[in-house]
């Protein structure tokens, strides 16, 4: 699979996937850190990636659609300290060979991962 690491997630996130034969690159790899949400979802379009992010504001269903994307993976965790989302991140990775992730939205908490489909 391919992914897109916002910059609110630690650079490791790509080092992770990599090492189990993903293709995942950061917003900062691409020089687009700060860049609009839009333009973000526009690239991971463009390049077919899922995008991996801490913004809450990718959860939401009417705005963004599961349909319309390559998989929308949000962390929402009690803590941003890196070694809980790198920990969390470590929990969710055999799940991508498991669950489905295009056109699906996955809530990724410690303890459990909600996933929604398109609802069209």
């Amino acid at each position: 699979m391919k992914f897109k690491i916002d910059e609110n997630l630690p650079g490791e996130f790509a080092e992770l996937l990599r090492a189990v034969g993903h293709d995942a690159l950061t917003v900062l790899d691409e020089g687009i850190v700060g860049a609009p949400d839009a333009e973000i979802l526009l690239r991971c379009q463009e390049e077919r990636r899922a995008l991996m992010t801490l913004d809450l504001d990718f959860s939401d269903l009417r705005t963004y659609p599961p349909g319309d994307y390559l998989g929308l993976v949000v962390f929402r965790v009690r803590s941003q300290n890196k070694k809980i989302l790198i920990s969390t991140l470590r929990k969710v990775i055999p799940l991508l060979d498991e669950e489905p992730l295009a056109n699906h939205l996955w809530i990724v908490e410690e303890a459990r991962v909600r996933i929604r489909g398109d609802e069209k």
